[in-house]
């Protein structure tokens, strides 16, 4: 039996709430997409194109979360021999719900906007490229996340130390 420390296993949360949450959120909002997609190409196969880049949007949620949980496992759990404290394995709960909750909640809403966007795009191909923006607006909050979890990790002691 192989005995983990509290630290290490802290860390491993950390990295399963990161990418779990994230990739919840961009799963909800990818689906929300392509259901209006779905119903776009219904009303003109023209708009097949269009609705992937719509529905496909929502997806950088994921992609954030995956790289923190990476970043997390590489520095804590994948290090043979280290030692990974208690204190550095709360800060990798810490980063992995900056970047799960904030993915979580913009994944969802880039999905809605994006189902909404290319309805829109269906009645007035002109609304594209505004459909496009909309949809990146709630991404801001997934970035704001992400930031919070490298800044965590750096002066956390994660990274860099």
């Amino acid at each position: 039996m192989v005995e983990v420390a509290l630290g290490t296993a802290l860390a491993a949360i950390g990295a399963g709430v990161a990418i779990g949450f994230a990739g919840l959120g961009s799963g909800i909002g990818q689906g929300i997409a392509a259901a209006g997609s779905v119903g776009a190409v219904a009303e003109d196969e023209d708009m097949f194109a269009r609705g992937i880049i719509f529905t496909a949007l929502p997806e950088t949620q994921a992609i954030y979360g995956f790289l923190i949980a990476i970043l997390l496992m590489v520095f804590t759990i994948m290090v043979p021999g280290k030692e990974v404290s208690a204190a550095l394995g709360l800060v990798a709960i810490g980063a992995g719900a900056a970047i799960g909750f904030a993915g979580l909640g913009s994944g969802m809403g880039q999905g809605i906007a994006a189902s909404s966007s290319v309805g829109s795009v269906v009645e007035d191909p002109d609304m594209f490229a505004r459909g496009i923006i909309f949809t990146a607006l709630p991404e801001t909050q997934a970035i704001y996340g992400f930031l919070i979890a490298i800044l965590l990790m750096v002066f956390g002691g994660l990274l860099g130390g």
